[in-house]
């Protein structure tokens, strides 16, 4: 296997460098199984390595090959129709996932054993790994890279991302809790067992302050597991004035007797804060 992904890894970073090679059979033929991969779980854009992350950007190369060497094809469902390069995901039985109508996964896109999909949707290159739940008109960006027992909420976007190809994709960690209406963009990482209120919305610039201490304590880009976070808003200077901006504020922590499949209220109301 480790060859064979070496081979891989070699013959699209070539195409990348040289994109008339993407007319060669092998060139296509290898993009197409690193895709196959993806979609079988077997490789990650992203993936743990000694507590931080990795992130393999040739396999985000291979995702943005795959475009140019697909064509627009329609897909029929009962009386649905769409019109896309790439083929929607199936064999959802063989899978072990429960699929709500109209939920949607593309092709590439990994969906482990027991997860849960509602009316919802997921993109080429993410990640969701066992027991986790896309509720409810959320989304899961490309490349996005979802943990064990995470419950996506009813709203929540979870951004995506393709280029650049260096960039981290949006990690949620294992067991984390994001909040209805929640936005994950630029590449965050929640830690594990993480809570988000409602209606937090974190970017690459979102200022994140831990106020659950005597001094303020400030993270950028990512929340340390088991927090619990809700929206804020801090002074900023204007050139026209002084104004409030977003932030979002770690008021507490997730206790050890509240169970990781708790609801979001009550892990909020044990740090006092109205939902």
């Amino acid at each position: 296997m480790t060859d064979n992904i070496d081979i891989l890894r070699t013959t699209v970073e070539k195409a990348w460098e040289d994109r008339s090679l993407l007319s060669a059979g092998e060139t296509r033929q290898a993009v197409e199984e690193v895709i196959s991969l993806l979609d079988r779980g077997r490789l990650r854009v992203a993936e743990p390595e000694k507590g931080e992350w990795k992130v393999n950007d040739w396999v985000k190369k291979a995702v943005i090959l795959f475009f140019p060497i697909r064509s627009m094809e329609t897909t029929e469902v009962g009386p649905f129709e769409f019109h896309d390069k790439i083929p929607l995901k199936r064999g959802y039985a063989g899978l072990g996932v429960r699929v709500v109508p109209h939920a949607v996964a593309r092709y590439g896109s990994f969906i482990a054993p027991d997860v849960v999909m509602m009316p919802s949707y997921v993109n080429i290159g993410a990640y969701v790994d066992t027991q986790s739940m896309v509720d409810t008109w959320a989304t899961v960006g490309s490349c996005a890279q979802i943990g064990k027992g995470v419950h996506l909420s009813g709203g929540v976007g979870i951004g995506g991302v393709l280029e650049p190809v260096q960039a981290a994709p949006v990690i949620i960690e294992d067991h984390a809790f994001i909040g209805s209406r929640c936005i994950v963009v630029e590449g965050v990482r929640i830690g594990r067992e993480a809570v988000l209120g409602a209606n937090v919305v974190l970017t690459a610039s979102t200022k994140i302050l831990d106020v659950s201490g005597d001094k303020v304590r400030e993270y950028q880009g990512y929340v340390p597991e088991r927090s619990v976070v809700i929206p804020g808003s801090m002074p900023k200077e204007f050139p026209a004035g002084n104004y409030n901006v977003p932030c979002a504020l770690i008021i507490g922590q997730r206790k050890e007797s509240t169970d990781r499949k708790t609801s979001l209220n009550d892990a909020l109301r044990q740090h006092q804060v109205a939902v």
